[in-house]
This record gives C-alpha cells, structure tokens and sequence, in this order.
C-alpha cells in the first residue's frame, strides 16, 4: 500500500524495468499453439496442405518472438492457457464476438482459452496480402480440426523489411497515445481526481496492449476489453505477463478495478477506490509501459535481422 499522500511521479517510480491451440465452434475451423513464446521446447505443428474454412489448429499467433528461459513444466497459471485461432465458415449468422466468447465459455470449465473468431473470407484477404500473424498461424500452426469445406488460400511469406517498418510506425503511434493518457493520468492523481485517474490508466494500458500486438503480429482485434488483450500479450514475456497476473484474490481485485475504469468510474455514482489502491494502478501501468518500450524495440530490431 502507498500513503495517499504519493505524488503521481513516486507512484510511478519503482521496479519498472525497462501457443496456442484451437478449438472447433460449429461453424468454424481452429489452429492453436501452446506457450510457443514461452518456451524454447514449445511444440509447433506444420499443416501438410493449406487448411479449410471449420478447421482447428495451433499457433504461436506472433511469428518469431522471445522466449523466456524457464521449462515448459513450470509455467505459471497466467501462461498456461491455450491460444485460438478459429476460422468460421461464410454465412455463419453469429457474430465473431459471440462464437469467440461461446468457446470459451465452453472450454472454461477444461482448459482455459483465449479465442479469436474470423470468417474465411477475412483470414484468405490477409493471407493473400501476405500479412505477419496469419502467415505465422498458418504456417507454424498446429492443426486440431478441420470440416474440409473451403480451403485456405497459399500463404505467401511476408516481406520483412515491410512488417519491421510498420512494427515501428505502428508502436510509436500507439504508444505515444498511451504515455499521454499515463500523463495525464499522473496528473489527476496528484489533483485527488482519482475517477478521472482511474479511466486514463484504463486508456493507457489499453492503448499499450494494441501496440505490443501490433509490434508483435502486426495484427490488432478491435476490442476494448482490457483482460482479453492482456491474455493475447502475455506471451510475449513472462515480466509483461507478471504485470497484471490475476493469480491470487488480491490480484484479481486490484485489475478489477482496472477495469472499472472503463465504465463505472465515469457512470456509476457508487464507484469508489482508494487513493492508495490507485497509487498501486500508476505504478503497475508505468511498468507496464517500461516493459512494452524494451520488449518491443528488441523485437523490431530482431525482425529486421531476417
């Protein structure tokens, strides 16, 4: 805890050092791959011949990324799930959103998931235009199911020097956005605004969790949900993942508040936390800014090596 009388730059001072697989929804295909950036010894799959529209794989969703050096066998609960990618068929009258939270929901209670939902039509586009994440799903995927009705169109490789220029372009744009919501979020802190604080930190690390992604995989899911974006990162490294862990009661409730910044704090007349709790937020979503500017920049400047 951190006395309220903490001024936004001791708040955020501190420690801030600078896989997936996939399930079948009834319309859908999936490829999935586990701790693939994790762990040297994550397995990876190769599909023989391009997948169909209703097929389940895996992915590392990300192409090359660091690993952490820690065994397979010791990963933590935030690193354990299963990430999917599921590629419904044309026509399918539910929404992406509504078959991804349905699967996992589903898987809830067996595995823990992390879903996303794209008709067939989408993945072939960008398969087509050779784009970063689904060229790496599809290629270093491992396949889980397939309906064998439409295939996936060949994919090209990407042209390197493209995806580490928009890598850059697209971290420096994104965040830059999220060092000016903390900012200002430092700011409201110091005033006591601390509603007006609490849903610019909810802006910042969403902001800093679009850049990760676009950095890592040149892909961003247009959602606002906080926890999901955190779940698609986290596998990028074990110290970003650490950052918000929802692993302990404690934990789960300083990122519920997180959350709440979204809505509640603006709307709800009965929203309340403590200026310390806050203090706690400041410094969690510094270090997670911290963490994103040295992960990243290292990452871009491995994709240039290739």
């Amino acid at each position: 805890d951190r006395p309220a009388g903490l001024t936004a730059r001791e708040a955020a001072a501190g420690p801030a050092s600078a896989g997936a697989k996939a399930a079948e929804s009834p319309a859908a295909g999936t490829h999935s791959a586990r701790g693939a950036a994790e762990s040297p010894k994550s397995p990876t799959g190769r599909a023989t011949e391009p997948p169909s529209a209703g097929r389940a794989a895996g992915s590392p969703a990300a192409g090359p990324v660091p690993v952490e050096s820690f065994s397979s066998g010791s990963l933590i609960p935030v690193l354990g799930a299963d990430d999917l990618l599921v590629v419904s068929g044309e026509g399918d009258r539910r929404s992406d959103y509504e078959l991804q939270d349905l699967i996992e929901n589903r898987c809830r209670e067996v595995a823990p998931v992390t879903v996303l939902v794209h008709d067939i039509g989408y993945v072939n586009r960008r398969l087509g235009e050779g784009q970063y994440f689904f060229y790496s799903v599809i290629r270093e995927g491992i396949l889980l199911y397939d309906r064998g009705r439409t295939p996936l169109v060949p994919a090209g490789p990407p042209d390197w020097e493209q995806v580490r220029q928009l890598a850059g372009r697209d971290f420096e744009r994104w965040g830059q956005q999220a060092r000016a919501f903390f900012h200002s979020a430092g700011f409201n802190f110091d005033r006591g605004e601390d509603r007006a604080a609490i849903f610019l930190l909810h802006q910042s690390a969403e902001q800093i969790y679009q850049a990760i992604l676009l950095a890592f995989t040149g892909y961003k899911p247009t959602t606002h949900n906080l926890d999901k974006l955190r779940r698609y990162t986290n596998r990028f490294s074990l110290e970003l993942a650490l950052v918000f862990p929802r692993d302990s009661e404690p934990e789960d409730e300083l990122f519920k508040l997180l959350l709440a910044g979204y809505v509640e704090a603006r709307y709800k007349e009965d929203f309340s936390i403590r200026h310390e709790e806050l203090g706690i937020l400041l410094e969690r979503v510094g270090r997670l800014l911290a963490i994103a500017e040295r992960i990243c920049g290292n990452h871009i400047l491995r994709i240039g090596k290739r």
